[in-house]
This record gives C-alpha cells, sequence and structure tokens, in this order.
C-alpha cells in the first residue's frame, strides 16, 4: 500500500477544519480539483471514506476522526524535524562535545566557555579529558567530536589540524640561582626535579622529548618527585621541595603569584597544539564553531607571551 505523502496529511487536515474543499484549496493556494484528488488519493491508499460530502460542507467519518490525530502527529513530527535541523545548524541547540588536557583550564578554558555560552546560552558544553594521549584516543573511539591536543599524536584514524597554538617549557624553581640562564640537559640532569604526568609519563611528549635529549648526552633522569598535575608539581616547587618543569601559560599565574622564577631550556623545547576529529567522523554545527572560538582565544594568548619566538 503506498505510504500517505505529507502533502495529503495537510490537505486532509485543512479540509477537516475549513469544512469544504474551496476553502481548503484557496489556503493553499492550489486549484480545488488538485486538493480534491489528492484527498481522493489519501482515501484509495487508505481504503477508508474519511468524509461525508454534502452540497454545503464537509463532515469527517468516523475513519476519518480517527486519523485526524494520527494525521495531526505526523504533520507536526515532520515539521519538528525540520526545525530540528534548523535549530542546530543554526546553532539554536545541540551540544558541544570536546576534549582536551587537564591544564587548559589554567589559561584557555574558562575564558573559552564563558564566551561561547554567552554568545550561545542553550547550547550544552561538555568538555572533558586528562591528558591528550587520553583524547585522541576518546575522539577516535567516537566518544568524543574533536579535542585539542598537543603534539605529537598517534594520528591512526584520526585528522590533525596545522598547529594552532605554540607554548613553551619553563624550568620553575624557587632559587634565583637555578634560573640566572637558560637550562640545558647537562644541568637539568644533576637538580631536583619534580615531574607531571605522571601516569603518562611513557607517552608525554615532554617527557619523550627530554629523555631523548639525556640519552644523546649520555645521561639520565630521575626525578626526585613524580605528580599528576603540573600544578602540583608548581606547588611543591613553591614550597622549596625541588625545581620543576611547566608549561609557560599552565604555570604564569601561579609563578607570579607564589614568586618564583623562571627561565627557559636550551636548546627551547616549544609545544605544539592541533585539533583532533575522527577520520570519517562528522562533528556536529556545535562543537564546530565551539573549536573556532577556541582557535581565537588561543590566537590572542600567543600575542600576549614574554617568551621568545
Amino acid at each position: 500500500m503506498p505510504l500517505p505523502t505529507l502533502r495529503q496529511l495537510e490537505y486532509f487536515l485543512t479540509a477537516a477544519r475549513a469544512g469544504t474543499f474551496a476553502a481548503a484549496s484557496a489556503e493553499h493556494r492550489i486549484a480545488q480539483p488538485s486538493l480534491s484528488n489528492q484527498i481522493a488519493v489519501l482515501e484509495q491508499n487508505l481504503g477508508l471514506r474519511l468524509f461525508n460530502r454534502t452540497p454545503r460542507r464537509l463532515t469527517l467519518t468516523d475513519a476519518g476522526r480517527q486519523l485526524l490525530p494520527l494525521a495531526e502527529r505526523a504533520v507536526n513530527d515532520v515539521i519538528e524535524l525540520a526545525d530540528f535541523g534548523r535549530r542546530v545548524k543554526g546553532i539554536e541547540e545541540g551540544t558541544v562535545s570536546f576534549g582536551t588536557f587537564n591544564s587548559a583550564h589554567l589559561y584557555l578554558l574558562t575564558e573559552l566557555i564563558r564566551d561561547f555560552h554567552a554568545l550561545h546560552p542553550s547550547v550544552r558544553i561538555r568538555v572533558t579529558g586528562l591528558n591528550s594521549s587520553e583524547v585522541a584516543d576518546a575522539v577516535r573511539a567516537g566518544d568524543l567530536e574533536a579535542g585539542l591536543v598537543q603534539l605529537p599524536v598517534d594520528d591512526h584514524d584520526l585528522v590533525v589540524s596545522h598547529s594552532v597554538f605554540v607554548d613553551q617549557v619553563v624550568y620553575v624553581s624557587r632559587s634565583a640561582a637555578h634560573t640566572r640562564e637558560p637550562v640545558d640537559i647537562e644541568t637539568l640532569a644533576t637538580r631536583p626535579l619534580i615531574l607531571s604526568e605522571a601516569r603518562w609519563s611513557q607517552d608525554d611528549p615532554l617527557r619523550v622529548s627530554i629523555l631523548q635529549r639525556a640519552q644523546a648526552a649520555g645521561l639520565s633522569l630521575h626525578p626526585i618527585i613524580e605528580v599528576e598535575f603540573q600544578t602540583h608539581a608548581l606547588e611543591l616547587a613553591a614550597q622549596g621541595v625541588g625545581d620543576s618543569l611547566v608549561s609557560y601559560h599552565v604555570g604564569r599565574s601561579v609563578i607570579a603569584e607564589r614568586g618564583l622564577n623562571w627561565t627557559t631550556l636550551e636548546p627551547a623545547v616549544r609545544e605544539h597544539y592541533a585539533f583532533v576529529t575522527r577520520r570519517g567522523g562528522s562533528v556536529s554545527p556545535a562543537t564546530t564553531e565551539f573549536m573556532k572560538l577556541a582557535h581565537r582565544v588561543l590566537a590572542r594568548l600567543a600575542t600576549q607571551s614574554p617568551l621568545p619566538a
């Protein structure tokens, strides 16, 4: 049996409300025979008579009265579906599904989420993640639509954007003498180091970079303390427990507040960040707009850095 069309259901509902085919056809701005014919086709396909036709007025048959709420629901569902597409496309509804590293809230996420919410107050925002490797895995698995990660990252089944932000690792200490000049790998090997990212020590780009430098120089690095978060390492450094390495933008507020001293590494260790999405996956308009705004916020941050280029 052919399925009723949306147009047939709309004509049926209008005729039932207006009471005549003439009034219904005028409302839809079509010829009366065309509307009457579509309703006749609907009745034929359903095998039911929907109207009692009299010279003065249409009245619904019992079958027509039973069809009325079903037709209204079907038309409203299609209208809601079309409106849903419009809302999502226009970022009126939807959910941001985004991942990034745990310390991003210290210099990026608060401003980013605040500004995005001000622009799109009806959009839900879900931001998760502890480490770039974890975020990449979540995007790859489809648990997140997109993420901001530190490079390099395993790009299997991922689309990795160009670098959208560059940070730099700095050496932090309570001792001014330890930060009078850039710190090379030979000096680093002699210092009491507190390193973060303890759980991901094999995947953390900074750890990997420093380890490669030490191996190339025939040295070994043995941190005295390992913790999860850079902020925790900074706090321990502020209390004189040891020295630490931290991304400048992550540590800048704590460094200033706690009177810590800092310097760069020699040669410099720069951290490149990029957006990742799942290869072949889709990214909602809400998450796409969130990424665009993140790019603009990161661009502003880049102009505020005192680090050498």
